[in-house]
C-alpha cells in the first residue's frame, strides 16, 4: 500500500488573494480532479493557498474524509528572506538560492521537509492528500522530505509524491 501527496503551488494572485485568472485556474484544476476524493486537504494558511484549495474542491465536487487543515510549517516564517535570496540569485532554482543564502535555504529545507512529513504522517495507507503551498518553499519541502530537487513551480503546477515501502517517488505535474 502507498500514500500519495499532490503538492501544488497556489494559482495566480495579487497580494494574498487570487486574481480572476487565479480563480479560473483553480477551478480548472478542480475540474481535472472530478471523481477523486482526498483523505486530507492542506493549506499553508495563506489566503491565496486556502482560496486555491477551496476552488479546487468546489470544482472537483470531492469529499475530504479527514477535512481541510492548515499546516503553517509549510509556509516560511521569513518570506522576505526568500525574496532577497531570489533577487541575489536571479533565479528560483534551489541550487541558485542556496548559493545566494546557503545557511537560510538549508535550514528552510529541513523545516519545510519536516512539515511535509507531518502531512504524510497523517495519511493512512492508501490515503491521498492535496497540499496547496508556495514556490520556492514547496520545492524546498520536497527536497527536505524526499531528497528530490524540483525545478521552480509555476502557478498551479506541482508534484505527485508517492511513498511505497518507505521510498518516495516524485513526479512533477503541470498546471491544469
Amino acid at each position: 500500500m502507498a500514500i500519495t501527496i499532490e503538492l501544488r503551488r497556489h494559482t495566480d494572485n495579487d497580494g494574498d488573494a487570487l486574481t480572476d485568472d487565479g480563480v479560473a485556474a483553480a477551478l480548472a484544476l478542480g475540474r481535472s480532479h472530478v471523481g477523486e476524493d482526498w483523505t486530507l486537504v492542506v493549506s499553508t494558511g495563506a489566503q491565496r493557498a486556502t482560496q486555491t484549495a477551496a476552488n479546487v474542491l468546489a470544482a472537483a465536487g470531492s469529499s475530504v474524509a479527514d477535512g481541510v487543515l492548515v499546516e503553517p510549517g509549510l509556509r516560511s516564517a521569513d518570506e522576505e528572506r526568500w525574496r532577497a535570496a531570489y533577487r541575489r540569485a536571479g533565479s528560483g532554482e534551489l541550487d541558485a538560492l542556496r548559493t545566494a543564502d546557503p545557511a537560510f535555504v538549508d535550514a528552510e529545507v529541513v523545516t519545510l521537509g519536516a512539515a511535509l512529513g507531518r502531512v504524510a504522517d497523517r495519511l493512512p495507507e492508501g490515503g491521498r492528500a492535496l497540499v496547496i503551498g508556495h514556490s520556492p518553499t514547496n520545492e524546498a519541502a520536497v527536497l527536505g522530505l524526499t531528497g528530490t530537487t524540483l525545478a521552480p513551480l509555476s502557478t498551479g503546477a506541482g508534484a505527485i509524491l508517492v511513498r511505497a515501502d518507505g521510498d518516495w517517488a516524485v513526479t512533477p505535474v503541470d498546471a491544469a
